[in-house]
């Protein structure tokens, strides 16, 4: 079958592949896919640089929600440090279906601080995927050398649509590392609390959109000059 024009690679980003039809999701008021996420997230790891610091690909957090035998766990996670590291950010979605490619219909954010000995999940829909951040936190508990709580985000914006979500989960993470890398000292009750409830609006939700459409065309720009 001839590859169509959505198809069409248009960047390659350290492990991630972004295609046309990308493009015009981040052009529009649509539903951020697998891909824009694991996109973003390893534009994070790079501006925010640390082996303290680990920003998940979604693929990467679905296995481990529904991985079919918990005793593959613990070499799946050996390579990626859990019990070295301070910050962990995990992108949550709601499908369960292992056979349906980029399925779901909500994400969210369940983040691991290891210095408050908490994981702390960031809903926009207030607690729409509160089953599925509940499952990754009890798959890894047991890997984290830490018997960390878990609790909600009390100060987490809703979103206004039914759209936007992954949005908000870019947001939150670009603030939660913020927070990490710059804020001194750092509150262990209130965390990055505060951050989230004056950064995040729909206004700047809206432009953060715009942000990572300009920051993928810039990257090309710079693939294509080399």
């Amino acid at each position: 079958m001839p590859r169509t024009r959505s198809d069409e690679k248009v960047l390659s980003y350290k492990d991630v592949v972004l295609r046309e039809s990308d493009l015009t999701i981040l052009s529009g008021p649509h539903f951020l896919n697998d891909r824009i996420i694991d996109f973003y997230f390893s534009h994070l790891t790079s501006a925010y640089p640390s082996n303290d610091l680990l920003l998940l690909s979604p693929s990467i957090v679905f296995w481990i929600k529904e991985c079919p035998d918990a005793s593959y766990l613990k070499d799946f996670l050996q390579p990626l440090q859990f019990s070295s590291r301070k910050l962990i950010l995990f992108p949550i979605n709601d499908n369960e279906d292992v056979n349906l490619a980029e399925g779901g219909s909500h994400w969210s954010l369940l983040a691991f601080y290891r210095d408050a000995n908490v994981f702390v999940h960031h809903d926009s829909l207030r607690g729409m995927n509160t089953k599925d951040a509940k499952r990754v936190y009890q798959a890894i508990i047991a890997y984290m050398e830490s018997d960390a709580k878990y609790i909600s985000c009390p100060t987490m914006p809703t979103q206004a649509n039914g759209y936007d979500c992954g949005l908000y989960v870019t947001a939150t993470a670009h603030a939660i590392c913020e927070w990490y890398m710059n804020q001194e000292p750092k509150d262990l009750k209130e965390l990055w609390f505060s951050d989230i409830q004056k950064g995040i609006t729909s206004s700047n939700v809206s432009k953060l959109r715009n942000d990572i459409l300009a920051l993928v065309r810039s990257l090309m720009s710079k693939e294509q000059d080399i």
